[in-house]
């Protein structure tokens, strides 16, 4: 008999009165976190699936005192809402149809039958709350054993169903995989061109979260050869990818943390005009197009002054530019950009007339003090009598 390990969140008063609510024998801890606690990693999200119907759900943790949110309660997803962390309760679900982007469900009795309907084996082992036997229909537990990536059933056939898992494939396999499932990369290279019909921001949501794992270079390489890579991000070519690659190493050495968009940055050209169409393309928010935009705008110089750099594009952006071009941002990792310690009517007490000229004098004298590295207020006052003396 296969049995969850104990861990901190098995143990939580908050999930034992959950399950005392809803029945020991309705409920089931399945997913991420039976997964993560059998590998030793943390667990950050818990979810249950249950035979019982929404409403039953509700109305047993409401009796027992345990607020819920009907997140998701047409599609049988119930969240309760605990002091521990909030754990999303599901409704045993089977497929009725498919189109690859959206499906049809209905609720179903048997735990198997919801087991099938997910993606990887390695998603589908479900423990019971109080013995903690793991229940495994489809050797997930070897393929995790084996870090192996495998689809439930037919690879192909789980693709069909959603397109969406053929990034969700390279992601776990970033994440998890180190044995390459022959039948899972061939049915992914041969639907790659399903992508098309996607939605831009799941699109853009999925490549995010591959490229947030700790190393995903390798994986986003196989992407490409495959011609997977190319149907969502075709700006991306050998130099981008050994250019990710590169970054990869920077911000260990650095002992930055690793960031998606920065990574994303890097797969592109530095070209700020291509940044902006794939910001449009993937509907990004207005504060990651314009991040996006200020890194493609990188060039070598970037690392020669960089406090420069970061008064100019703010610290996010330089950051992300020295890295992409083998730096170390070190002197602005800790450093807050001073404010020019000069307001234009101070010119005008000197006798200069309000208008554009007062703008120009104030603009020469931040280029010089910044060009001087911040100098104090003493030196800002004589370069701003030097600037008014060209006049």
């Amino acid at each position: 008999m296969n049995v969850l390990p104990q861990a901190g969140w098995t143990q939580r008063e908050d999930l034992a009165a959950l399950v005392a609510a809803l029945g020991a024998d309705n409920v089931r801890w399945v997913g991420g976190a039976v997964r993560d606690t059998l590998l030793g990693h943390p667990v950050h999200d818990i979810d249950a699936a249950t035979p019982l119907l929404p409403e039953d759900v509700v109305n047993r943790l409401d009796a027992a005192g345990v607020r819920t949110i009907p997140t998701g309660i047409d599609h049988g997803t119930v969240t309760a809402i605990l002091d521990g962390g909030n754990v999303e309760i599901t409704t045993l679900r089977r497929d009725v149809s498919t189109d690859g982007r959206r499906a049809t469900v209905a609720f179903a009795e048997e735990w198997r039958d919801d087991a099938a309907r997910r993606d990887f084996t390695i998603n589908a082992l479900y423990a019971h709350p109080a013995t903690l036997e793991i229940a495994d229909w489809f050797g997930g537990l070897d393929d995790l054993a084996a870090r192996r990536v495998r689809f439930i059933g037919d690879a192909r056939e789980r693709i069909r169903e959603d397109h969406l898992r053929i990034l969700r494939y390279f992601r776990f396999q970033a994440r998890f995989g180190a044995e390459l499932d022959s039948e899972a990369e061939e049915a992914c290279a041969e639907l790659a061109g399903a992508l098309k019909g996607l939605s831009r921001e799941r699109v853009a949501m999925e490549l995010l979260n591959l490229l947030a794992l700790p190393d995903p270079a390798a994986t986003v390489a196989r992407m490409r050869a495959l011609g997977v890579l190319p149907v969502v991000l075709p700006e991306t070519g050998r130099h981008e990818i050994a250019a990710l690659e590169a970054l990869v190493g920077s911000e260990r050495a650095a002992g930055i943390a690793a960031d998606a968009l920065r990574r994303l940055a890097a797969l592109l050209p530095a070209l700020p005009p291509v940044a902006e169409a794939v910001a449009a393309r993937l509907r990004l928010s207005k504060a990651q197009r314009a991040r996006l935009v200020c890194s493609a705008a990188r060039n070598e110089t970037d690392r020669s002054d960089q406090r420069a750099l970061a008064y100019s594009e703010g610290i996010p952006c330089a950051r992300d530019r020295v890295l992409l071009t083998g730096g170390d941002p070190a002197p602005i990792v800790d450093w807050t950009p001073p404010e020019l310690p000069l307001k234009g009517g101070e010119i005008v007490a000197r006798g200069v007339q309000a208008g554009p000229e007062v703008a120009r004098i104030l603009q020469r004298v931040e280029a010089r003090w910044v060009g001087e590295g911040f100098p104090d207020r003493a030196r800002v006052e004589a370069l701003l009598e030097e600037e008014i003396g060209l006049e």
